[in-house]
């Protein structure tokens, strides 16, 4: 089986960290987002990964090079030289997607953190005998969201309601997708949208089916949304009873530390933390919902809440970090000062407070 992973363009929401790597390098719970989702494709026997991509490609190709080797799985690029929405980059890889195999072939969004049951979507697709099938996930606020109305014990798909007014359903895409390859035929070269274009076609053929997604979802590609997704993720983990999962007495709730960080006396940490590859956390020190990634150190007594500290950053003593501060690499927050939600470009030197949310450029 074949799959391909929607990179797209800029992230330019997860700024400041993607001024430094590419979006689905940028690391969710100390791992690059996007072999999350190419390692649960590799364990449901997917042998080959094209990533859509219309921004440094060669940063992404020389990175996943590595994983290629280790995970087995073939990893090639489609470079969009314009960006061609969610359905055109499906035209524009279709020779990569299409082989004497006929089978159907995975699309994923890539800013998507999930358990990814891929298993369960390769049975419902064959049960179900159509042309197409997305994943759905209930949210308690569907207005927001372009709503899927289907047949509840059949899955079949009706129609689509962009951010509706009225109460038409609580089912939302959550960017996954098992496509026949005659889908393929019906997207031209050109930008377009999956959702609003392809997908109402199929459905008003009756060849659409959803299924909902079990456990949790979240697109972590704005930081307030990632801080959440690594809630679920964290939770997830316990409820499996994931060995991944720290544990100590300075420990709260569900947090993952890399085991080359090396955390002083006296911390707190937790919960809804994860602490990545060679940091150094001094004594004294108190961590909750927060991502620390690879490199960081923070000295002793500060507090970190609610924010992201970006590669090899540094946090100085009795700092106070909170409300979505977002560091990006090479940060050095001076000790004793307050950042209230500061965004702070990479190598920068932070030496008065941050009082309200700002870019710190």
């Amino acid at each position: 089986m074949k799959a391909l992973i929607l990179v797209g363009g800029f992230g330019t929401r997860l700024r400041p960290l993607t001024l430094s790597v590419p979006k689905p390098l940028v690391e969710f719970a100390n791992k690059p987002m996007i072999l999350h989702q190419i390692e649960a494709l590799k364990a449901v026997g997917v042998t080959e990964v094209v990533l859509a991509i219309n921004y440094q490609p060669e940063v992404m190709l020389s990175f996943l090079k590595e994983f290629e080797a280790s995970l087995g799985i073939k990893i090639t690029c489609s470079q969009e030289t314009e960006p061609l929405g969610t359905a055109g980059p499906l035209a524009l890889a279709r020779d990569k997607l299409i082989d004497d195999s006929g089978e159907p072939f995975f699309v994923l969004n890539s800013d998507v953190i999930s358990e990814y049951p891929f298993k369960e979507m390769i049975e419902f697709h064959k049960s179900h005998g159509g042309e197409a099938s997305l994943m759905v996930t209930k949210v308690d606020e569907p207005s927001k969201y372009g709503v899927v109305v289907m047949e509840e014990s059949t899955g079949q798909v009706e129609r689509f309601v962009e951010k509706p007014k009225l109460f038409v359903g609580n089912k939302i895409n959550a960017g996954f997708y098992l496509l026949n390859p005659s889908v393929l035929d019906r997207i031209e070269l050109r930008p377009t949208s999956i959702e609003k274009e392809v997908f109402p076609k199929i459905a008003a053929e009756k060849k659409l089916y959803a299924m909902v997604l079990p456990g949790f979802w979240m697109d972590v590609g704005q930081p307030r949304d990632y801080i959440t997704g690594l809630r679920l993720y964290l939770h997830s983990l316990k409820k499996h009873s994931s060995p991944k999962l720290a544990s100590g007495s300075h420990i709260v709730g569900n947090v993952i530390v890399d085991e080359s960080a090396k955390i002083g006396e006296g911390c707190l940490i937790g919960p809804d933390v994860a602490i990545g590859p060679g940091c150094v956390i001094e004594s004294g020190v108190r961590l909750s919902h927060c991502t620390v990634m690879r490199g960081v150190r923070i000295k002793k007594h500060a507090c970190i809440s609610g924010s992201i500290i970006g590669w090899h950053s540094t946090v100085g003593q009795w700092a106070r970090v909170e409300n979505m501060t977002i560091l990006g690499e090479d940060v050095h927050v001076c000790d004793e000062i307050y950042s209230n939600g500061g965004v702070v470009l990479p190598h920068k030197e932070i030496k008065s407070s941050i009082l309200k949310p700002e870019i710190v450029m």
